[in-house]
């Protein structure tokens, strides 16, 4: 028995380290539409090997829809600061709805939502860029 507890934390450094990027959460999303291409290519779920790919294909967009919502809140929150506010006056509403929408794939298994994601967070991206050039 011991007398301490480790417990396993998952953070971003919160140093704070200033590497922060969007590659991730563009790269999540995107599977996340790929994911559910590939349940449209499945067509009729009617055998077990199907009925695998497609549980696999669900498990992948779900954990990438999360991965999108877990980037988004560490850019938001670490990265985004007050004085962004001026040149981004919609900041906080793209970053809002943007992680509603992750919500709304994991929900779902609509490739339209997904391509939606997909554009929300490449704006996001481009909002990013944009705020590193001055």
């Amino acid at each position: 028995m011991s007398l301490f507890s480790i417990k396993q934390v998952d953070a971003h450094c919160d140093i704070p380290c200033g590497i922060y990027e969007t590659d991730t959460m563009n790269h999540a999303a995107h599977t996340c539409v790929r994911m559910l291409e590939k349940i449209e290519e499945l067509g009729a779920v009617d055998n077990n090997e199907k009925h695998n790919t497609f549980v696999r294909c669900i498990m992948t967009k779900e954990q990438h829809a999360e991965r999108v919502k877990h980037e988004l809140a560490v850019l938001w929150g670490d990265y985004f600061k007050p004085e962004h506010l001026d040149r981004y006056p919609d900041l906080h509403e793209k970053f809002w709805y943007t992680l509603k929408q992750a919500s709304k794939v994991k929900q779902s298994i609509a490739k339209e939502e997904a391509t939606k994601l997909q554009e929300m967070v490449h704006d996001i991206a481009h909002m990013f860029a944009d705020s590193k050039q001055g």
